[in-house]
């Protein structure tokens, strides 16, 4: 009984002091990515891991076209 509680305030404790990654994208991604795997051959995993991928990808993409051409707003006057 211990050695669990032991081994669960250590996984905790390295829990606490990871550093958050920059997920943008690959959570969409992966579920999507992991649905199509699933039904095309039971590879949920893999399908996951590529939709991650490829979510993180594109939102990098439209992050650098967004910086290159910032929209204008549409609220307030022209003048």
């Amino acid at each position: 009984m211990k050695t669990i509680i032991a081994c669960a305030a250590i996984a905790l404790a390295i829990a606490g002091t990871t550093v958050s990654a920059h997920a943008k994208g690959c959570l969409k991604g992966a579920v999507v990515g992991g649905v199509v795997g699933h039904y095309a051959g039971r590879h949920g995993v893999l399908g996951a891991a590529a939709g991650c991928a490829i979510g993180h990808h594109q939102t990098n993409k439209a992050e650098r076209q967004n910086a290159r051409h910032p929209q204008r707003s549409t609220t307030g006057s022209r003048y």
